[in-house]
């Protein structure tokens, strides 16, 4: 793939956000955290109110449309932490107008509109990336180099969970929570950064099984999920999530079990390593006390160092470590286990396009 733009060099990168709700405050304080390098010039939200909050918090220029801020900014990468559904068609608008594209996670909530958007970067020759920020944490690093050096042997079982706590009132604060076409259930919008470790650590999955439930909120998608999974390395697991768990958030973790190895990263988001033991000891085990770390927020700690990798990428210096194509694989799996919960059978990797 050639990108037309040049490295950016002398000058800032400059980044333009769209949608200033939850996350947006995560993308602010990231962009202050890296200002000898880059810096927010604009923010747009139709809410007036959030526009204003996030205008008086940052400095940068305010929008109430979209169209208007990309026609009237100069900016080199759109940032969307906007209703998931929406992400599509505003980032083939960003790209056919000539921005690189940053999209918050999950990159679209359907198959053919994931494929749109790389399409429409490649064909305009920008850069595509998609916030994986939990691939950061010090513990899922720790978990991913043991994995690459072979420390389990032959993988047999992984599992994950989500047990988390979402009541009615967070599904009501926005219109387009809770919906298919705008935000997708607890495997897609919640649980999506989990569904991206399964291919990210363990590799490419063969086969999918899924169940879903709408247990008990009053919204369109699943509160509940369940899938059993199979890996083309032969390896079996299952992922496990609902927002329904008494009275908050308990667990967000994973365990992978192998043949000279068993590891578990829990705490509320896979932030304590609870297990760890090989049968042969490596140096990468003195690091096992600063990986874990105490979190208050299920979002992590990560956005700081996804927009260092973002930045050095437009600044020349390295390659995106979750661009377009990345971003697919969670979603290919996402949409598998939708579809087996749905016609209430097994789905085969990769999908039809």
């Amino acid at each position: 793939m050639h990108l037309q733009h040049a490295s950016i060099t002398d000058r800032k990168i400059r980044f333009a956000l769209a949608g200033c709700g939850r996350i947006a405050a995560n993308h602010a304080e990231a962009l202050a955290r890296h200002a000898d390098r880059a810096e927010l010039v604009a923010v747009c939200d139709p809410d007036a109110a959030a526009l204003a909050a996030m205008v008086q918090r940052t400095g940068a220029r305010g929008f109430a449309h979209y169209s208007r801020m990309l026609a009237d900014v100069e900016a080199d990468c759109v940032v969307l932490s906007t209703p998931s559904g929406l992400h599509p068609q505003q980032a083939i608008e960003a790209a056919q107008a000539g921005f690189h594209v940053m999209t918050e996670k999950p990159m679209a909530t359907r198959w053919a509109d994931g494929l749109a958007m790389v399409k429409a970067c490649d064909e305009a020759g920008v850069r595509m990336f998609v916030v994986k920020q939990n691939r950061r944490n010090r513990t899922l690093q720790l978990l991913r180099q043991a994995l690459q050096q072979g420390r389990f042997g032959r993988l047999y079982m992984v599992t994950v969970n989500v047990f988390w706590s979402r009541p009615q009132s967070y599904y009501d604060s926005a219109a387009w929570r809770g919906t298919w076409e705008f935000d997708g259930g607890a495997f897609m919008n919640q649980a999506s950064h989990y569904v991206d470790l399964l291919d990210w650590l363990i590799g490419p999955v063969e086969s999918v099984m899924a169940y879903t439930g709408t247990l008990a909120r009053n919204i369109e998608v699943e509160d509940t999920g369940v899938a059993a999974l199979k890996w083309r390395n032969g390896a079996m697991g299952s992922i496990n999530v609902t927002m329904l768990t008494y009275p908050k958030n308990l667990e967000g973790s994973i365990t992978v079990l192998g043949e000279h190895g068993t590891v578990r990263i829990g705490g509320v988001a896979v932030n304590k390593i609870e297990h760890w033991e090989f049968a042969q000891p490596h140096e990468m085990d003195a690091q096992l006390d600063d990986a874990s770390y105490h979190t208050t927020s299920v979002y992590g700690f990560g956005h700081p160092l996804y927009y260092d990798n973002v930045i050095r990428t437009l600044r020349g210096e390295c390659e995106p470590e979750t661009d377009g194509r990345e971003g697919l694989k969670s979603l290919e799996l996402l949409i598998a286990m939708y579809r087996s919960a749905r016609d209430g059978k097994r789905i085969n990797l990769p999908l039809e396009y």
